[in-house]
């Protein structure tokens, strides 16, 4: 839509400082995530987890603020700028944010649980999600600062897999017999991995989508029609 990132505002220490706040904030929520999970699917006992966790919430928050600030400031400055970019910005580092909260959530669900989830439960409903969220992360940097849209439409193919599968899986718990505490606490996994993925479809899609379209683009998104 806007060919390389990377050449829009060559040699601006402005783009340079946003696009590396931009990969923090991606970066961080990986490492949040990563996490996470690790403490609600494998029960990994990380001393200082939830401060650090939280720690990495406000520093997301703050590049975001940043993030943000540099764009407005840049659009009242400049008597020159792209709009449309600017406002893909915007809007992609909200996503890299609310990421952010959905990996903090999944921490807060280890905490609600009773007891540890049983392993082949969990592996049951979600086994095959890490590495699919995983890949996303660390491909959609790489698809959005290049503009690749060949990249970002694999992307939105695995994250597409990853929004049915946790439909399928609440509905699947919906019908379960499981008792309240882990109902509960699996549908909300669910729930906060759905929405990981779909933020992250979000960015990608920002490659390849005009702007007016983003965040509006789920119906085809879920039936995989984005071309």
């Amino acid at each position: 839509m806007f060919g390389s990132i990377l050449s829009f505002w060559k040699g601006k220490a402005f783009l340079s400082q946003i696009l590396e706040d931009f990969g923090t904030m991606l970066n961080s929520s990986l490492e949040m995530f990563r996490s996470c999970y690790e403490r609600i699917a494998d029960n990994k006992i990380e001393p200082g987890l939830q401060e650090r966790i939280y720690k990495l919430d406000r520093e997301i928050n703050e590049h975001e603020r940043h993030i943000r600030k540099r764009i407005i400031m840049h659009l009242s400055i400049q008597g020159n700028v792209d709009m449309p970019m600017c406002l893909i910005m915007m809007s992609v580092v909200k996503d890299a944010e609310r990421i952010g909260d959905y990996a903090k959530n999944i921490f807060e669900v280890s905490q609600m649980l009773n007891k540890p989830l049983d392993k082949a439960i969990f592996n049951d409903l979600f086994g095959d999600i890490e590495p699919k969220l995983r890949k996303g992360f660390l491909e959609t940097k790489k698809a959005f600062v290049e503009s690749d849209k060949n990249m970002a439409k694999e992307i939105l193919k695995v994250e597409r897999d990853v929004v049915l599968h946790c439909d399928a899986t609440i509905e699947k718990l919906a019908k379960s017999s499981y008792d309240t505490n882990l109902a509960v606490c699996l549908t909300l996994l669910a729930r906060y991995f759905k929405r990981i993925a779909a933020h992250l479809a979000n960015i990608s899609s920002s490659v390849i989508l005009p702007i007016q379209d983003l965040d509006f683009f789920n119906e085809k998104f879920r039936r995989n029609e984005i071309k």
